[in-house]
């Protein structure tokens, strides 16, 4: 199935044969119960990012047609089917929820009003909150809350880029916003309005000097936004940045609200 895929991503005339469609298809299906990944965990903290399975997501589009998708009153025109059964995958499904076929949605996910894209894995136990967004490929684990207005970013192209991971029993605050392959730990805890990107600065203010990180919110960090002072031709001028202020405590429980987790940290927000 790889090596069909890898032979049409380099010759796209065979988008045309009946083998090619048929792997690009079995890929999506695979996707879509969870049996692969566009990436996952290898040990020691590591992930890895299956290339060829993210080739198959963008050549699925091509050979695809547009069709008219009507669900009662509503109607839509699309490539893409939506997700279906989910009462038998165990899924709690909010009206207007929407799922993408071929994003992988765990029993025990719970969606409120919101939007989850082709490729996606969100594991068991994850509330995807009111407007929440999901993109293409990225990885969600378990016990997760995306909190209302959340948008985890999608990533197709560069291949090699690494899509949104955010860890098993992560906070992600109302209207953060998760994009460009960062990675959240595992249990960490973003407040309202985080913003990270992969050029942010993630500075560590819980030592006598700060650290920065790029990329990565270490396991059981607390997150709030900041801003740094930088110079340009114009002046000088406030950017902003993500403050990591302390850590999740042990004895919080790993339900506990967000405004629990910053509130051990004199933090109001």
């Amino acid at each position: 199935m790889r090596a069909k895929i890898e032979a049409a991503w380099e010759n796209r005339e065979l988008l045309s044969e009946p083998e090619t469609i048929e792997a690009i298809n079995h890929v999506i299906e695979s996707l879509d119960k969870g049996l692969l990944r566009v990436a996952e965990p290898i040990g020691n903290g590591e992930w890895q990012v299956n290339e060829w399975v993210k080739k198959a997501v963008v050549m699925y589009f091509p050979i695809r047609k547009m069709e008219t998708i009507e669900v009662g009153p509503f109607e839509f025109h699309d490539k893409m089917a939506l997700k279906k059964n989910y009462k038998e995958l165990g899924v709690r499904v909010v009206p207007h929820a929407v799922a993408r076929y071929g994003a992988f949605i765990a029993s025990g996910v719970i969606m409120m009003p919101s939007y989850i894209n082709i490729g996606a894995y969100v594991d068991s136990g994850t509330m995807v909150d009111t407007w929440a967004t999901v993109g293409s490929c990225a990885q969600i684990g378990k016990d997760v809350h995306l909190s209302g207005g959340v948008g985890i970013g999608g990533v197709l192209e560069p291949l090699q880029a690494a899509p949104v991971i955010i860890e098993d029993g992560a906070f992600i605050g109302s209207r953060c916003i998760v994009v460009e392959g960062v990675r959240v730990g595992k249990e960490a805890v973003l407040g309202a309005n985080v913003v990270l990107t992969n050029s942010t600065k993630i500075i560590d203010v819980t030592g006598d000097e700060p650290k920065e990180i790029r990329g990565y919110v270490p396991e059981r960090s607390v997150v709030i936004p900041g801003s740094y002072t930088k110079k340009f031709p114009a002046g000088e001028f406030q950017v902003p940045c993500a403050l990591i202020i302390g850590q999740r405590k042990a004895s919080t429980d790993l339900k506990t609200s967000l405004n629990e987790a910053l509130r051990e940290h004199n933090v109001a927000i």
